[in-house]
């Protein structure tokens, strides 16, 4: 059976001159034998899907933290919406399904618990600073499989650093994952904002409505079909310029009403506090991090970047926890 090159064969034929093939992929960080199934970009998506890191993101937040009501998003649910959107554009442009999908479940696996919240709460005290991005490359590449890392190609891992709007990767399925991650989260973030009551599409302002449209999902319609539309025929994705403008302007937009709104983030700063003293702990007492990190800080790692790697991993509900069995006192009674 040669299952994998006939599927080889099959994007060679049908997909754009401009898409990355599997075949052409160039390749691993160790060499191994490929699949006999599954080309190289799709076996990356299952070897993201199967991680301990992907399944966490169920418990990490995207913009309201640890929410009590069952529909606001997680950072698991964004990553899933960032992959619907890539699959779709890339479908549309005939570009690599499997890759812009592979991108699009790792980009996120390194983002701290509490969101971005937890991302500057390290960046403050570590002497190392601290971006989700690299540490998401860091993860597949280090710290998954107990050490092993996924050894996934290198146009995926190339997404997985690059997807930030300051950033550019080198392949076009990169592209759209950089794009998609952004209307992605502005589409669910002000869903959750509506759900919350935080903000009112009304209240969007006049000249972002008449080049975008006037609700929800009429942004996301006019995002997706911009891209295709001024992305076709091209190795580069992209925007039309009144909508990218647009995008940019619905951002800041989210910025001032959502994502700095004392309601919706009123209890950051104890999410802050709560990770610079897990940091602090650590940092004094490395002998209590997991066998991991004790094995790493042992081959040479520094204890910062051993004790950011396990804090930025934790999970909300594991970071309060941890924080709640080393900093508050327990009952102490005798029967």
């Amino acid at each position: 059976m040669k299952i994998r090159e006939s599927l080889e064969k099959r994007e060679a034929e049908i997909l754009s001159p401009h898409a990355t093939l599997s075949a052409h992929s160039a390749g691993r960080e160790r060499q191994e034998d490929p699949c006999d199934l599954r080309p190289c970009f799709q076996r990356d998506r299952d070897r993201i899907l199967y991680s301990k890191s992907f399944r966490r993101l169920k418990d990490k937040t995207q913009v309201f933290l640890t929410p009590d009501g069952d529909h606001y998003r997680t950072r698991m649910t964004h990553t899933l919406e960032v992959s619907q959107n890539a699959r779709t554009i890339a479908r549309a442009l005939r570009l690599n399904e499997d890759l812009a999908e592979a991108i699009a479940f790792g980009h996120d696996l390194g983002h701290t618990p509490f969101g971005h919240a937890g991302e500057r709460a390290l960046a403050a005290v570590s002497p190392l600073g601290f971006r989700h991005n690299e540490q998401s490359l860091r993860i597949v590449e280090v710290l998954e499989k107990d050490g092993e890392g996924l050894n996934l190609t290198k146009e995926v891992r190339d997404g997985i650093l690059n997807h930030q709007l300051s950033l550019m990767p080198s392949t076009p399925e990169g592209q759209i994952v950089r794009l998609s991650d952004k209307i992605a989260y502005i589409y669910h973030d002000m869903d959750d904002a509506l759900r919350g009551g935080i903000v009112r599409e009304e209240e969007l302002p006049e000249e972002l409505a008449a080049v975008i449209g006037r609700t929800n999902g009429e942004w996301l319609d006019t995002f997706i079909h911009d891209i295709i539309v001024a992305s076709a025929d091209s190795d580069t994705i992209r925007m039309s310029p009144e909508v990218e403008e647009a995008m940019h302007g619905l951002r800041k937009f989210m910025f001032d009403r959502v994502y700095t709104n004392p309601v919706a983030k009123g209890e950051e700063g104890k999410a802050t506090e709560l990770l610079q003293a897990l940091y602090a702990h650590y940092c004094d007492h490395p002998e209590q991090l997991p066998g991991l990190q004790q094995r790493m800080i042992a081959s040479g790692t520094s204890v910062d970047r051993a004790v950011l790697d396990h804090i930025s991993s934790m999970t909300d509900r594991y970071a309060i926890a941890r924080y709640n069995e080393l900093f508050i006192p327990k009952s102490w009674a005798v029967y």
